[in-house]
């Protein structure tokens, strides 16, 4: 028997970073790019290398470029950590995951370390596949939590549920992550919107620009931790900023969402050192008459553009900035 499964890339429309600090984000999957995992049965546990993980290059430039894609470690430690975690996660269900062997592959064209969740999106199409392999299956809002565990629990990687339940639920997704329910259930308040009332969205990167999200999460954890007042009062800022939006998103004001994007980057630049790079693609696509923010924690920008014509302008502009500009397929939407 062989299965596959697959999950898309995820884009923070709204309220990021604060979803690992009980805050509130809006974010929708599109399916542009996606990574697929693979199951088949086998006589052993084989987990089957992809391009990520090789190791022989044919200079030292192949392989310092390899790096800046792809950093020094690959897929088959998420794939690994994620089959450690649904073993655990099946010994608490009550599962019986014994008597079958399988290898599992993977494969991912979403761009690396650029804050469009990759990582995360390839340890979510394992754990479907699994899920697909032994005839289980797993809630939503466990299977978000699941995919997050297995970065933080199991690799120590700092990252928030935002990317996991957006993956989870495959949808335009409006989430609350506010400390009373997460702490009494364990997940937050998970509400599908409706993906046809988004008005005009790009997204755009630089895969040069690449960047760990443990750079950028775990110096903000250290400081929420130790009560550091300036980041608390912008997490409860992000959470006003993603309520507005919302609003406006239900009730078509698109200025309006024009002006939230920006003013959660503008909060975003005021709690963090950002690289200066980053921003140039902010401020860039702003000065075309567009609205700009990070998907997340790498090199990439979402926002909202006009019309044609301002596409094209963000495609110039930052097409010099050697950046390049897409229009999301965002799941759960009617494609034109």
């Amino acid at each position: 028997m062989i299965i596959k499964s697959h999950s898309y890339p995820r884009a923070a429309l709204i309220g990021n970073p604060s979803d690992g600090y009980f805050g509130k984000t809006i974010a929708f999957t599109f399916s542009n790019y996606q990574a697929d995992v693979t199951v088949f049965d086998t006589p052993t546990l084989e987990i089957l290398p992809a391009i990520r993980d090789h190791s022989r290059f044919s200079s030292l430039a192949e392989l310092a470029s390899d790096v800046r894609q792809y950093g020094y470690y690959g897929g088959i430690r998420l794939i690994k950590a994620a089959l450690k975690r649904l073993h655990d996660y099946g010994i608490r269900a009550g599962w019986s995951l014994h008597g079958r062997n399988f290898s599992v592959r993977y494969h991912s064209s979403i761009p690396a370390h650029l804050g469009l969740a990759g990582s995360s999106a390839i340890v979510t199409a394992c754990l479907r596949s699994l899920c697909n392999f032994y005839g289980v299956t797993i809630p939503n809002h466990d299977l978000a939590n699941l995919a997050l565990s297995v970065e933080t629990k199991e690799l120590g990687i700092g990252a928030g549920l935002q990317d996991r339940v957006a993956q989870a639920y495959d949808r335009l997704v409006h989430m609350d992550f506010g400390r009373g329910h997460m702490e009494s259930t364990g997940y937050g308040v998970y509400t599908e919107l409706d993906a046809e009332q988004l008005p005009n969205l790009y997204i755009a990167f630089n895969t040069t620009l690449s960047e760990g999200t443990e750079v950028v999460h775990n110096d903000l954890r250290y400081r929420w931790e130790n009560a550091d007042e300036q980041v608390h009062r912008a997490m409860d800022r992000f959470a006003e900023l993603t309520d507005r939006f919302r609003l406006a998103l239900e009730n078509g004001r698109t200025q309006e969402m024009n002006e939230i994007i920006n003013a959660n980057f503008d909060l975003r630049r005021s709690i963090m050192d950002l690289n200066p790079q980053h921003v140039d693609m902010v401020e860039a696509s702003r000065a075309v008459g567009a609205s700009a923010k990070y998907t997340g924690s790498g090199g990439a920008i979402i926002g909202i553009y006009e019309d044609e014509a301002m596409l094209s302008d963000l495609d110039r502009v930052l097409g010099e900035r050697g950046m390049k500009v897409i229009v999301p397929v965002v799941c759960g939407a009617s494609v034109s």
